[in-house]
Order: structure tokens, then sequence, then C-alpha cells
């Protein structure tokens, strides 16, 4: 699971609304700076599968562009 994916697809910001820290055994929230309250790590488990879904269905577009070249380079 991918912890800072998850939170930024619940809409939380990094340094804003949480630290991550990360000793050597995996990432964890090190510290909640939100006023909303800490999500679960089920919420967040789904939440980062969901970005991690919708992130794995633009690959084709993701390809398309590297294999041509922008509007603007074409003109």
């Amino acid at each position: 699971m991918n912890i800072a994916n998850g939170l930024i697809k619940l809409g939380f910001i990094s340094l804003v609304d949480f630290v991550l820290q990360d000793d050597g055994d995996g990432a964890y929230i090190a510290e909640w700076l939100s006023t909303t309250a800490q999500p679960s790590d089920a919420d967040i488990m789904t939440a980062d599968t969901q970005a991690q879904a919708e992130y794995d269905s633009k690959q084709y577009a993701r390809n398309r562009a590297e294999a041509y070249p922008s509007l603007t380079e074409q003109a």
C-alpha cells in the first residue's frame, strides 16, 4: 500500500495535513496535522487501490503520448 497516494486521493496534502516517515520497514504516518480525523488504514488502502486503478487505466494514453509528437511539435 502506498500511504501517500491513498491520503492524497482522499484529499489530504503532504506536509500540510500529514507527515510520513519510513524507518526501513515501510512508510507510516509520523504526524497527523489535519483538523479532519485521520482516516483508517482500510480507508487509505481503498483510496490507494482506486488511485492505482485510475493510473493503470490511463497507461494507453501515456504510451500514445510517448509514441507521437505533441500538437505543437506537429505544426
